[in-house]
């Protein structure tokens, strides 16, 4: 049979209270080992901030002696300028308040002048009375998480820089995709504007107007499907296929067919490219003032016409088909006279998509009629600028580039009726 403990321990030959002290011994080793070495700072101060206890590791960072240290200098003492105004002016008050404080982001300032990046955590320690006996504080080395705070910053505003660049590239690029001057047409008031949704990237977008032969201009808007540089390539090629073709053969129709093959044909791939366009003729009307119009569209919202006795309505283009999709695209056309006191307002749909307060998010074609018809009669620019104000109204909620023209026939003055 197995003896007793006691048995055990006096065959084996030892002394238990010799292991329990050598074991407390080991512990206490131990504690104080850690304590000095820990992988953070440590110090006790008491309520004055003077220094009754500090660590190994903490001195070895400072680059001091607890001699120096301990009963002679305060916390304070411990940090740089700023540090110490800070220091007096929150960390010790809010300490006081709270009895602790933690995380708090402080520099230390070393024998040799250099700084040190800290995290500082202090806990006040209180006796069985509830009265504040003295600070506990931990330091934590910051300075690889200040480098890569650093490191973090200098990404930032790097990829900031970057991003004002392409910014600029993209108004520049945007730019060069649009007239700088529309054509003077006289006996006609021309007003047209360009809503960009976001500078970080090109709309497809465009307009024009044009002289084509003696007495006859041309004009068109229109909207390329997608964003970004290749929305970009293909509004460049369709302003300029525009305008040349106008000049080879000036039927509106025939315009809009030359434009459908050369993009079909261009990109007819895995990457089609198509774009939706109104396009027309401006032609004198005799003695009377005004211009006859001849429309063709390609799939495009249709225009709207504000009349000089207060009515307004969308000129109807069904059934005309995108352009650049098919190989032989059903283009509609329509024709009118622009009279005096009669504003023509082609747009793209970035006005109607755009998100509103009101029902149904979207603000619609039949939202923007209504508006069309508060506003006649107008002239062009009174058209267009109360477009900049409707679109401004939206915000954030335009998510599109939105092209906006206006051609209007003034009223005769009094002197020229008379």
């Amino acid at each position: 049979m197995c003896g007793t403990d006691g048995e055990e321990t006096r065959a084996s030959g030892a002394d238990p209270g010799q292991d329990r002290a050598a074991f407390s011994a080991l512990l206490e080793d131990s504690a104080e080992d850690l304590y000095e070495h820990a992988p953070c700072g440590y110090l006790s101060t008491l309520l004055d901030g003077r220094i009754a206890k500090i660590n190994a590791t903490l001195l070895n960072w400072l680059g001091r002696d607890r001699e120096e240290l301990v009963g002679r200098r305060t916390f304070a003492d411990l940090l740089t300028v700023g540090g110490r105004l800070y220091h007096e002016t929150h960390f010790a008050p809010l300490l006081r308040m709270q009895g602790e404080i933690s995380g708090i982001a402080l520099e230390l300032q070393a024998a040799d002048g250099s700084r040190l990046p800290v995290l500082v955590t202090s806990v006040v320690r209180k006796g069985e009375d509830g009265e504040p006996l003295l600070i506990r504080t931990t330091v934590f080395d910051a300075r690889d998480r200040r480098a890569y705070e650093t490191e973090l910053l200098r990404a930032r505003q790097e990829s900031e820089r970057e991003r004002e660049r392409l910014q600029r590239l993209n108004t520049t690029l945007q730019n060069t995709l649009l007239p700088p001057v529309l054509a003077n047409v006289p006996g006609l008031d021309v007003a047209a504007h360009y809503h960009i949704a976001s500078v970080d990237e090109v709309g497809g977008d465009f307009y024009d107007l044009f002289p084509l032969t003696a007495g006859t201009w041309g004009f068109f808007l229109g909207d390329v499907c997608g964003k970004g540089a290749a929305a970009a390539a293909v509004t460049s090629l369709a302003r300029y296929t525009l305008r040349a073709a106008a000049v080879y053969q000036p039927d509106p129709a025939a315009v809009l067919a030359n434009l459908n093959t050369v993009l079909n044909h261009e990109y007819h791939g895995s990457d089609p490219r198509f774009c939706t366009v109104i396009f027309g003729l401006l032609t004198p009307d005799g003695d009377e003032g005004g211009f006859r119009v001849t429309l063709a569209s390609g799939g495009h919202p249709p225009a709207l016409l504000l009349r000089a006795d207060g009515r307004a309505d969308y000129l109807p283009t069904p059934g005309g088909q995108l352009i650049g999709i098919l190989r032989d695209a059903d283009i509609a056309t329509t024709g009118l006279r622009l009279g005096p006191g009669d504003t023509l307002l082609l747009h793209t749909d970035g006005l109607t998509e755009a998100h509103s307060a009101g029902p149904g998010d979207r603000y619609g074609d039949e939202a923007l009629l209504e508006f069309a018809r508060a506003l006649a009669p107008t002239s062009a620019r009174s058209a267009v600028t109360a477009v900049q104000d409707l679109l401004d109204t939206f915000g954030t909620g335009v998510d599109d580039d939105t092209a906006v023209l206006a051609l209007s026939v003034p009223r005769p003055t009094r002197e020229e009726q008379t």
